[in-house]
């Protein structure tokens, strides 16, 4: 009778879960602490914010595996940008892929967002743009109905998976999601050394249907985006981040710095030491360590979870990994002016 009633206790409970992931999950977007490694996620107007002219970014996160069924995000994007016109006007163009896996139900979520950002020049001897971006594409959803459970599986005295679930959600679905955003960027400073970026953007805007059960409208999202690096000198500088995104009734902010060392001269390998940390506000400490080889990046950070989930997680969130390169192409035509993140 014991092992009867702790069964059962154990198949309400995810039940309860189940329930929570079904209603909420699609209420609160995707994250990364190392949040600017996916640009196109804050802002597509971020595309295209980079020094060179090739850029390809990836992130990989995993968070709560010490408490729960691990939650695992992914994220690639690429950009390529060229100019248009006679001017120092220019165009990006690019897109991301997102991947995402959570909960006991193996809930995954794919994004393959297209994006396109333009650039206006707004001066002719020195970087200053303002830039309008637009994202959108297409987003599945699915779960494994074959580990759901319900109260209609419970016979009146034990759990009986042969018996019907009587529920009539969906397994998968589908929606076209689109964004759209601005930014201004800009260098400063007494020789132009240091740059700046601020930027806006609303996603969701066509409020698609995003839910298992009915046609329930994804809620629209703001997010304001931040960065500024200062040079210090040839070989020494600070970048800090930072973005604030409101989905009512979810708000997050998250912001932070790396300090960065220059280590080898012009012609030879160049080695870039960043460490550093970031805050997402009553949720996580976040450390960074990140590593530059010539034109490729490595970052490894560990959120240190400081929410009300601490006791139970014992203040362990989960690792991100990133990876990035971009590249300068050779060309007969005038290089595009843009800042040095």
């Amino acid at each position: 009778m014991k092992k009867n009633i702790n069964h059962i206790s154990f198949r309400i409970v995810i039940t309860f879960v189940f329930t929570i992931q079904l209603g909420v999950a699609s209420a609160q977007d995707l994250h990364f602490s190392q949040f600017y490694e996916a640009p196109l996620l804050r802002n597509p107007a971020l595309a295209g914010i980079y020094e060179g002219d090739v850029r390809i970014q990836g992130v990989y996160r995993t968070q709560w595996g010490s408490i729960t069924y691990p939650f695992q995000t992914g994220s690639i994007n690429a950009e390529y940008k060229f100019l248009v016109g006679k001017g120092q006007d220019y165009l990006t163009v690019g897109g991301q892929v997102l991947y995402d896996k959570a909960g006991s139900l193996n809930l995954q979520t794919v994004h393959v967002l297209p994006t396109v950002n333009f650039h206006k020049a707004l001066s002719t001897n020195r970087m200053s743009y303002l830039s309008l971006g637009f994202m959108g594409g297409l987003v599945n959803r699915r779960l494994d109905r074959s580990r759901v459970t319900t109260d209609s599986q419970y016979d009146g005295f034990m759990y009986d998976n042969l018996l019907p679930d009587n529920e009539t959600f969906r397994g998968s679905y589908a929606y076209t999601d689109m964004s759209v955003g601005m930014s201004f960027n800009t260098s400063f400073g007494s020789d132009e050394q240091h740059y700046l970026f601020a930027g806006a953007a609303y996603h969701h805007f066509n409020k698609p249907s995003n839910s298992f059960y009915r046609d329930i409208p994804h809620l629209p999202k703001t997010v304001l985006s931040g960065g500024l690096k200062l040079n210090f000198d040839e070989f020494t500088y600070v970048t800090f981040h930072g973005d604030y995104s409101r989905q009512m009734p979810f708000q997050e902010l998250i912001a932070g710095g790396l300090y960065s060392k220059v280590f080898g001269s012009e012609g030879d390998v160049n080695y870039t030491v960043h460490g550093g940390m970031y805050y997402r506000y009553n949720d996580a400490f976040i450390p960074v360590l990140k590593m530059d080889v010539n034109r490729l990046s490595f970052g490894l950070s560990y959120d240190i979870n400081v929410s009300k989930l601490a006791r139970a997680s014992l203040n362990r969130g989960g690792f991100e990994i990133s990876m990035s390169w971009h590249a300068i192409r050779a060309r007969a035509d005038a290089p595009v002016l843009c800042p040095k993140f």
